[in-house]
């Protein structure tokens, strides 16, 4: 059984943030790959469904993002899931718009996310899968950053992230962390140029 926990702030102004780009991971898995129906619990929405022959459920913590780890922490204990079985989706300033890695345990990086999730779950050995909206190049400008929305133009590598994550989540569910990074990397490569010299 696997928990694979979507990180975002909740509400309709929220929704298109880059700090949101976590639930739309998680929508989008839940899409692929025919979920239940969401239903609220935990303080969160959770639904359940298969991915390569496991059992599991996708949760976005309907606390603000400092607050995530009070979900993920009830439903991990609740359905007795070992933090070796949980998967975090989030965003990642230091990584540029578009790129991805998989990373198990180490600090929270100043994610307010994370560091409730490591603080609920008493654990830092999970999963996660670092989702790139690159740095505005100040620190000032970081919190107004995360908290505005993608623009119009971010669509041309945000759409084909998310749709390689959901198509091949399932090697990561597998525990080939380095095949879905590979996968995701070509799939999200941009066309070669083929003009003739």
């Amino acid at each position: 059984m696997l928990l694979l926990v979507g990180l975002g702030n909740p509400g309709s102004g929220y929704v298109k943030n880059r700090h949101n780009i976590g639930f739309m991971a998680a929508d989008e898995i839940v899409r692929r790959h025919s979920f239940g129906p969401w239903r609220n619990k935990f303080q969160a929405e959770i639904c359940d469904g298969m991915i390569a022959g496991t059992k599991a459920y996708v949760l976005k913590p309907l606390t603000f993002m400092n607050e995530s780890g009070r979900a993920v922490g009830a439903c991990a204990q609740f359905y007795k899931i070992p933090v070796s079985q949980i998967i975090v989706l989030h965003d990642e300033l230091d990584l540029p718009a578009g790129k991805l890695r998989v990373k198990t345990g180490g600090g929270h990086g100043g994610h307010n996310g994370l560091r409730s999730i490591d603080a609920h779950l008493g654990a830092k050995d999970y999963r996660r899968i670092r989702l790139g909206i690159g740095h505005p190049g100040d620190k000032a400008q970081v919190h107004g950053h995360v908290l505005s929305d993608f623009a119009k133009a971010d669509g041309t590598w945000l759409t084909p992230l998310l749709d390689a994550v959901a198509d091949h989540i399932g090697l990561l569910v597998r525990g080939d962390d380095g095949g879905f990074m590979n996968k995701v990397t070509l799939a999200t490569r941009p066309p070669k140029n083929n003009k003739d010299d």
